[in-house]
Parts: C-alpha cells; structure tokens; sequence
C-alpha cells in the first residue's frame, strides 16, 4: 500500500474562533483542500473534469471525531486516503495532525454527480481504477494525466 497523501495547512487567525481555537467548520474546508489537492496530485485537474467532463464531486456524508483543537498559526498536515470505492461513491478516511498527534478523524463520502442533472453518475473509470491501483500497491496501467490531455475517462 502506498504512502497516505498529506496536504499542509497553516491555522491562520480566519480560521479561529472567540475561543481562539479553530471553528470547527474549518475542519471540513481543510479536509476539502487534501482531498481536492490528491485529485490534482494524481493528474486529475477538478477543473477540467467539470468542465470538459461534466464531472463533479460533492460531500454525501461525514463524520468527524475532535480530539484536541487545533491553535493559531499551528501547522497542520492533512490527510486523505481513499478507503473504499464504489461505483458512485469514493469514501475517505482523513486526519488532521500536528505533528504525531491527531487532532480531527474523519470519514467523508463524496458521491460523482451529473452537474447539471444533480444525479449520481458512475466514478470515471480511469479514476477508479487510479484509486484501485494506490490501495493494492499495483503499478499504474495508464498515465494519470489522461484528463487533462482530454482522453475518455469514462
């Protein structure tokens, strides 16, 4: 299995409340960011996915465990490991940490949707099996950047 993805993220004062600890719906916007940034990391540009594709990724559901807050100006590393996948859905584990320690669990499911319709659509084939390939360790098959040289990726 390969490495869990980690995005870094500096708790700015925006991000804080009257308590001086991060809001908690902070968490979910940092999530968002990791999750965001895999996609891009694994040569799939969400933008182009919507746009050329008409693919997109919306929160289905989440659950989130707060174990310790985190502080302004805290450097953070946030996670995001796929941890099933089916044919509609891509469900995710994620942590933000400081350092060793785990501050937020989380699992959020996000559900492949028609943009225009609103309905759920199958997860594009070359994403899937990307997600596949990462969690057995498989050598990849094909080029990641396929979407963004506009090749099918239903």
């Amino acid at each position: 299995m390969s490495a869990v993805f980690a995005w870094p993220q500096r708790v700015y004062y925006q991000h804080t409340d009257a308590g001086g600890v991060v809001f908690h719906a902070h968490y979910l916007n940092f999530m968002e960011n990791a999750r965001t940034e895999l996609l891009q990391s694994l040569g799939f540009d969400p933008g182009v996915l919507l746009r050329e594709h008409q693919v997109f990724f919306v929160v289905h559901s989440a659950t989130l465990a707060f174990r310790r807050p985190a502080l302004l100006n805290d450097m953070l590393a946030v996670t995001a490991e796929v941890k099933r996948a089916t044919r509609a859905r891509l469900v995710f584990g994620q942590q933000v940490r400081r350092g060793d320690e785990v501050l937020v669990e989380a699992e959020i499911t996000i559900a492949c949707t028609d943009p225009q319709a609103h309905k759920p659509i199958p997860v594009p084939a070359a994403i899937f099996r990307r997600f596949e390939q990462q969690n057995t360790g498989a050598p990849a098959a094909e080029p990641a950047m396929q979407v963004a040289e506009k090749e099918p990726i239903r």
